[in-house]
């Protein structure tokens, strides 16, 4: 399995468990993390049994790609009994993540052992047109401003997103009320603790200045090499 899919489904059983509800959950990712959790066993027709530990429950193939909200709700709840008897590492953690974060953005870099670090995921906290009062993910998201997010929804999708992390680095500008980087610093000690446990270093530069080898170099200043 790939580092990419690792991230993706620990990102994805960590939001179930503890996030929102996800929105236009995929039955085909539904299968996949239950099968990678456990195993999913067809039981006749549209009807699958999960299997994770000791926990088994039967569940139907939505008639659409997505899963209705009563669906995500009880597999949340299947998730949640089958939790407890997870090894720690039952989805595999993707060791280093540097987050580069201001008011309008957060970028995630992950794998920073590599010539050049690789951006996995980028977070806005808010929809500029306001068509959706939730957070997006966009590939042209940009470092803009200091903008304070409207939701602290933005730094707990920041936080699920570092889950599979062992070591990681923040960046940011400002400091005080104008530093995003000190919002989500204080977020995670007060949230999510054993996230926070994980950073190594915060470090407040000029990210209009900063180059991805710069990224780079930050991050090996701060972490331990990775075999």
């Amino acid at each position: 399995m790939t580092v990419h899919l690792h991230h993706k489904l620990s990102v994805l059983h960590e939001s179930l468990l503890h996030g929102k509800l996800p929105r236009n959950l995929h039955w085909t990712d539904v299968i996949e993390l239950v099968g990678h959790l456990g195993q999913v066993q067809p039981h006749g027709g549209e009807e699958f049994a999960f299997v994770v530990g000791a926990q088994r429950e039967i569940f139907k193939k939505p008639h659409t790609s997505e899963c209705a909200v009563d669906e995500v709700s009880r597999l949340r709840r299947f998730l949640k009994a089958a939790a407890s008897e997870l090894p720690p590492s039952g989805v595999a953690q993707s060791a280093r993540m540097v987050v580069v974060i201001d008011h309008h953005a957060a970028h995630i870099f992950h794998d920073l052992g590599g010539s050049q670090p690789q951006d996995e995921v980028k977070i806005e906290p808010y929809d500029p047109h306001h068509f959706h009062h939730h957070l997006v993910h966009r590939k042209e998201a940009h470092y803009r401003g200091d903008r304070v997010p409207e939701e602290a929804s933005f730094y707990e999708e920041v936080a699920i997103t570092l889950v599979p992390a062992t070591q990681i680095v923040l960046i940011g500008s400002g400091t005080g009320k104008s530093s995003a980087v000190e919002a989500l610093v204080e977020y995670l000690k007060m949230h999510r603790p054993d996230i926070f446990r994980r950073v190594m270093a915060t470090e407040i530069v000029d990210l209009s200045a900063l180059t991805e080898p710069g990224i780079e170099a930050i991050a090996k200043q701060h972490m331990n090499s990775v075999d």
